[in-house]
């Protein structure tokens, strides 16, 4: 970097206010000492050409030739004074120029680094991206073997067992479900990917029970119940007794009814319920409303007295269950206290057939809604008690 030379031989020394010599140092001394000897020889001058003049005269005369003296160094000495501010106010201009282009070099240096490392976040982000993609899709192939492995093998069992089979389970959709879980996690916490992770590993333990024609989860499972309610193509059979009388005026239950009807009117599905009653004392308006209300939506309902029915009839099962298109049945056990504590879905024939058999004898055995009315009214005036206490 070039630098403006000053005409100074040490920029580092301080300069003394005042006229400066043609050197460029101080010459206070010397112009002193150059006024006294020209007012010496103008005093000198003075004293041989008027000698009669008087000698304070003759010494102001020389005073002031020596002032005049010091005032014309000191003139003659501005012009190297203003050559030296000028050479200053280079200077200070060239230093100026220099920092500015170091501040236009560091301001292009950090660009350039920030650019740099906005490059290898973009890049980061994607080899990410496209590392978790390819595990996904990897754990979706998994996924797909492991349900076509259970599929061939259940074929295989109750071709060899019972001469039935398995529908195949429809799969293709499995990579559309892990672009969509892909779509889902990308943004996403951690705690979303491993709720999938624990979702889809249940479902996989359900679709492995079901190669052996049974799977059972703990306390109400209603998600079965809807996705069955959904699935039936042909007929809906139910019973209800006296344990779930209190689901009819819960949440899950509306929605419960809304899918029996949608598969009413779109599928054409068949729906009969039969409630079993353990008392006639049971037979109130709120069982009665309770029928009514199912009977708007094109439910065929029908009551039973348990106490009431052949000895035959009373000695079978009574718990809840539910048969879908005759092939499937969905129970719900309780304990002892009437708490319903499993849920069970069996679709082995033989086990089918028998639920189908006791459904049947219980539903011929049953009151219409027309009889159930009548039956409450008696009731309700004391006319008819079966079992009175």
């Amino acid at each position: 970097m070039s630098t403006a030379q000053s005409s100074r031989p040490d920029d580092d020394t301080p300069r003394t206010p005042g006229p400066v010599d043609l050197k460029g140092e101080s010459p206070w001394a010397r112009m002193l000492l150059v006024a006294l000897v020209v007012g010496a020889l103008f005093w000198s001058v003075t004293a041989l050409l008027s000698p009669d003049d008087g000698t304070l005269r003759q010494f102001v005369s020389a005073v002031l030739c020596a002032g005049a003296s010091v005032a014309v160094q000191y003139v003659l000495g501005l012009a190297p004074r203003d050559q030296a501010r000028l050479d200053d106010v280079r200077l200070d201009h060239a230093r100026l120029e220099e920092h500015t282009r170091s501040v236009e070099e560091h301001t292009r240096r950090v660009e350039s680094v920030l650019a740099e490392h906005t490059t290898a976040v973009r890049d980061g982000l994607t080899r990410h991206d496209d590392e978790l993609k390819t595990g996904l899709t990897r754990h979706t192939e998994d996924v797909k073997q492991l349900v076509e492995t259970h599929v061939t093998q259940a074929d295989q069992h109750t071709a060899e067992s019972a001469g039935a089979r398995l529908d195949p389970v429809r799969i293709d959709r499995l990579p559309d479900l892990a672009v969509g879980f892909a779509d889902v996690l990308l943004p996403s916490p951690s705690i979303l990917h491993t709720f999938v992770h624990l979702e889809m590993s249940r479902v996989i333990g359900h679709m492995a029970d079901l190669t052996n024609l049974s799977a059972e989860c703990p306390g109400e499972n209603h998600d079965w119940m809807l996705t069955l309610t959904r699935a039936a193509e042909q007929s809906i059979l139910a019973t209800s007794t006296s344990v779930d009388r209190e689901f009819w005026s819960s949440e899950p239950a509306g929605r419960y009814l809304d899918a029996q009807q949608a598969a009413i009117d779109e599928q054409g599905v068949t729906v009969r319920r039969l409630f079993l009653l353990e008392s006639a004392r049971e037979l109130d308006d709120r069982l009665l409303r309770l029928c009514e209300e199912q009977e708007l939506r094109r439910i065929d309902v029908r009551a039973a007295v348990l106490p009431e029915l052949p000895p035959h009839l009373q000695r079978g099962t009574t718990n809840d269950f539910i048969l879908y298109d005759e092939e499937v049945s969905f129970e719900i056990e309780q304990d002892l206290r009437d708490v319903n504590v499993r849920t069970r879905l069996t679709a082995r024939q033989d086990y089918v057939r028998d639920r189908l058999k006791r459904f049947r004898e219980l539903w011929d055995a049953g009151m219409g809604l027309r009889e159930l009315e009548v039956r409450v009214d008696d009731e309700e005036d004391g006319n008819w008690m079966v079992d009175r206490a």
